[in-house]
């Protein structure tokens, strides 16, 4: 598949060496392909690969976990089978620490908490349900956030999910009370201009399945709203 030089120029690498690539999603862009057809973050990565290094036919990738199309953040590839099979025991594992940064629109009752629901899928219409107690169907899902700044009548929220169920963080969050700005699925006032939910995939860190050590990837947020009402380091 070919890809404009356009595609490519806004591909945002992060992280890069002979057995992983990591990349910061920009929200709106899909990681995997379904059923739109659209160019994928594997398409432009392969073609990046293929460029850069000079592979002829075609270039190994490995999908090790995704971001939702609206969301940004941290996404990391591997480059061989090797670093695939062992990154994703890790990540059944739950060896793999993700920090997510999310906007809300409300304070949540507790400045901290650690959150434990049981989540269903509505795969008809692409939604998840959350649930206070065990239901049929329904797999647990746990996460931790605290509170880290508010202003002009947004939260903004550190989040750290423990386990990696979909939608888990939109839908948790939305069960109590504190909707993603942005995210119209699960409750949100007001859709974002460009389509996207206020949350970011801030960094994940691992021990590399190669080298053997420590590291932590890092991604910007995006320069616009409402990331703009907060500073970062």
């Amino acid at each position: 598949m070919k890809m404009s030089q356009n595609s490519l120029s806004g591909l945002k690498v992060i992280y890069e060496d002979n057995h992983l690539i990591a990349i910061n999603k920009q929200a709106g862009a899909l990681v995997h392909g379904d059923e739109t057809g659209d160019v994928t973050l594997s398409d432009l990565v392969k073609e990046y690969i293929r460029i850069r290094y000079g592979k002829p036919g075609d270039v190994f990738l490995g999908v090790i976990h995704r971001l939702d199309r609206p969301v940004s953040g941290v996404v990391v590839f591997a480059r061989t089978s090797k670093a695939l099979t062992r990154m994703n025991k890790l990540l059944h594992d739950r060896q793999i620490d993700k920090t997510y940064l999310a906007i809300c629109s409300r304070r949540p009752a507790d400045l901290s908490g650690h959150l434990v629901h049981y989540l269903a899928k509505d795969e008809a219409r692409n939604i998840v349900k959350a649930y206070s107690s065990p239901k049929p169907g329904a797999k647990s899902a746990e996460l931790d956030y605290t509170l880290k700044g508010e202003a002009d009548s947004k939260v903004l929220l550190e989040v750290h999910p423990l386990t990696g169920r979909p939608h888990q963080i939109r839908t948790q969050l939305s069960k109590i009370g504190c909707p993603i700005i942005g995210d119209l699925k699960y409750g949100a006032a007001f859709a974002l201009d460009d389509q996207s939910i206020a949350l970011h995939c801030r960094s994940m860190s691992f021990i590399h399945p190669v080298k053997g050590e420590k590291t932590v990837i890092v991604a910007d947020v995006p320069d616009k709203t409402p990331w703009t009402t907060f500073s970062f380091d």
